[in-house]
């Protein structure tokens, strides 16, 4: 039995990777729990759940040995150049040197890359403001992360995987559909046009929270000094157009779209180095895109 220690742990992934991790493991969960019934959940699964303020860097109760590794999917969108640098990049270090574990994943974004259309992206492209149309500090602030990452795993001699998610999506524990998908979902139902970049056809790689979490312990057994940098993404291509079509399809609503410029264009990304560290995804997207509609269906 491993221990494992998760910051952002009521968020939309982590909280599905603590609750599988938690059936074979000690699991520490760490964010401000303002969502009583995610912490609920949490710890009705055993994991420990620790009120932590990355922001502050206040880490009372988070432990400082013992921890097999530490799984950060903690991130901050307050859009203040000075809150989010602070608690995505800052509070990355900080914790690192606070706990000291014997790995890290770290997970920051695709959203880091450079904007390229169809291109697809290995590790080693360009990065750039990929999200300034409608989050001016997300990608800023991901990509300043991964470096203090990066100086602090070679710093402290601690083996880190540097995991950039590329879009998540599924069912979560609580039955609720999760992730970008689902608030497409809802403009439908609400009659709004889809927002899509000019450079059509919007390409992604989504990947569904039980591949996200059945990746976990490959991408944690992968970590090096310095760091390893891997695309976290799932293996099938396919454009934001195609996916909205096929959620309007299977619940009977209707979809348009809107090229505008006030959002991001498509990430898809190579997935080789994923596969060779952790093997392919393995949910097809229309399959997991079904169930995330018959869970928004199901709990609207």
């Amino acid at each position: 039995m491993s221990t494992y220690v998760i910051t952002g742990v009521t968020g939309q992934g982590a909280e599905t990777v603590a609750t599988t991790l938690a059936a074979d493991h000690e699991v520490i969960g760490l964010a401000r729990f303002t969502d009583a019934p995610a912490r609920e959940r949490l710890e009705a699964v055993g994991v420990q759940c620790v009120p932590t303020d990355l922001l502050e860097a206040t880490f009372e109760g988070v432990p400082t040995e013992g921890v097999d590794a530490l799984l950060n999917f903690a991130v901050t969108k307050a859009q203040r150049w000075d809150v989010d640098l602070r608690a995505n990049a800052q509070a990355a270090g900080l914790l690192m040197a606070h706990v000291r574990p014997g790995a890290v994943l770290h997970c920051p974004s695709t959203g880091v890359y450079d904007p390229a259309g169809a291109a697809v992206l290995d590790e080693s492209a360009p990065l750039g403001d990929n999200h300034r149309p409608i989050m001016p500090t997300y990608s800023i602030s991901k990509i300043a992360a991964e470096q203090v990452v990066a100086t602090m795993c070679r710093l402290l001699q601690i083996p880190t995987t540097i995991a950039r998610l590329n879009v998540p999506y599924g069912v979560g524990p609580d039955g609720t559909a999760r992730g970008w998908p689902a608030f497409h979902i809802a403009m439908m139902e609400a009659g709004m046009p889809i927002p899509v970049d000019a450079d059509r056809p919007n390409l992604f790689n989504p990947i569904e929270l039980s591949d996200i979490a059945a990746t976990v312990p490959a991408l944690v057994d992968a970590a090096t000094v310095p760091a390893t940098t891997v695309n976290w993404a799932g293996v099938e291509q396919v454009s934001l157009e195609e996916w909205c079509e096929h959620l309007a399809d299977h619940l009977g609503l209707e979809v348009s779209f809107e090229v505008t410029a006030a959002t991001i264009g498509g990430v898809t990304v190579d997935t080789s180095r994923m596969v060779e560290l952790c093997g392919p995804t393995t949910v097809p997207w229309r399959d997991g895109f079904t169930a995330l509609a018959d869970a928004y269906r199901a709990t609207a």
